[in-house]
């Protein structure tokens, strides 16, 4: 028996590549990893809306440009009901909750299982009535 390594759909990626041929002449579509960026200006985040592929690793890369605390909490109606009414004073236990300290970057890894519209707010006291709101579109 082959070793691990050699079977399956690894080693058909390596031999398309060693070959010099797309993966997608093969019909099998390969998507890396994305990165997204975050800032925070001004008590509101910039972009408002991004779209990401379901089941591909996006890193957020969260800038805190304010003089101010923030949270980027990404969930839907559910998550975002506790947040409003939790004590909770710290948030870096998920990689769907970030605490963001004043005049700070964080990355936090997220890989989406399901299409569909998130919402990222911080509920920090007053934050989201001011319109610290964002989407996330989960897309195929």
């Amino acid at each position: 028996m082959k070793p691990a390594h050699f079977r399956g759909p690894r080693r058909l990626l390596a031999v398309v590549l060693a070959v010099g041929l797309s993966p997608s002449v093969l019909g099998c579509a390969v998507q890396a990893a994305q990165t997204v960026e975050i800032d925070i200006r001004y008590s509101r985040f910039s972009p408002e809306e991004v779209t990401v592929p379901i089941g591909v690793p996006v890193t957020f890369v969260l800038r805190n440009d304010d003089p101010i605390d923030h949270e980027w909490i990404v969930g839907d109606e559910e998550i975002h009901a506790v947040h409003r009414t939790s004590t909770e004073p710290i948030h870096d236990a998920r990689p769907t909750e970030v605490m963001l300290p004043a005049m700070t970057t964080r990355t936090s890894t997220v890989t989406f299982q399901q299409p569909g519209r998130l919402r990222f707010i911080c509920h920090l006291p007053g934050h989201e009535a001011y319109g610290m709101i964002g989407v996330v579109n989960i897309v195929p």
